[in-house]
């Protein structure tokens, strides 16, 4: 009789499955915001999945996005239209922190933006390198960089705490693109 149940259970699933009932939700792609088409690079979704990061090309520039994944939304970036992104960004938890790469002239720089006070920080790497990709910690506490010193790669793990408040799980979830205007 057991084995029956297992049967039947597996059937229904299967029956579910094939019908989209079970499974789909995990293909279904997330909006865009009118972007599908666009050339994405670096894709970055913050701790809690509600915010995506992405480069785009966008007639020979790149530009560095911010999406609502509910809604598609693009979010403001006040300190990133000034800059040439040039790879790897990555988000804290609720996506207080934006932390990437930019290229500064024959330099890539890191940074990373506080998107609910609207500072930006400019990182200095110890001992120089060519900064080529980034991880930042969920909590914002940490940052780790993939560099390109003398000819070997290296990682370097810089320990923002003091420069850095926490963005943990439940904190207040940032929205716009800095402090609000008085």
């Amino acid at each position: 009789m057991p084995h029956l149940c297992v049967a039947a259970l597996t059937g229904l699933l299967l029956a579910l499955t094939g019908c989209g009932w079970l499974g789909s939700a995990s293909r279904r792609p997330a909006p865009l915001g009118g972007l599908a088409n666009s050339n994405r690079n670096d894709a970055a979704l913050s701790g809690d999945g509600r915010l995506l990061a992405s480069l785009i090309e966008d007639n020979g520039t790149t530009r560095l996005i911010l999406q609502e994944q509910g809604s598609g939304r693009r979010l403001a970036l006040r300190h990133w239209r000034r800059q040439t992104p040039h790879s790897s960004p990555s988000l804290s938890w609720n996506g207080r922190y934006l932390a990437g790469l930019v290229q500064q002239g024959e330099q890539r720089r890191v940074v990373v933006e506080d998107r609910l006070n609207g500072r930006l920080l400019r990182l200095p790497l110890p001992g120089g390198g060519q900064p080529e990709r980034l991880s930042l910690a969920p909590d914002g506490s940490r940052l780790a960089v993939q560099v390109l010193r003398k000819g070997q790669w290296q990682v370097e793990v810089l320990d923002l705490n003091g420069l850095l408040e926490p963005d943990l799980p439940g904190a207040t979830t940032v929205l716009g693109g800095g402090v609000p205007p008085p």
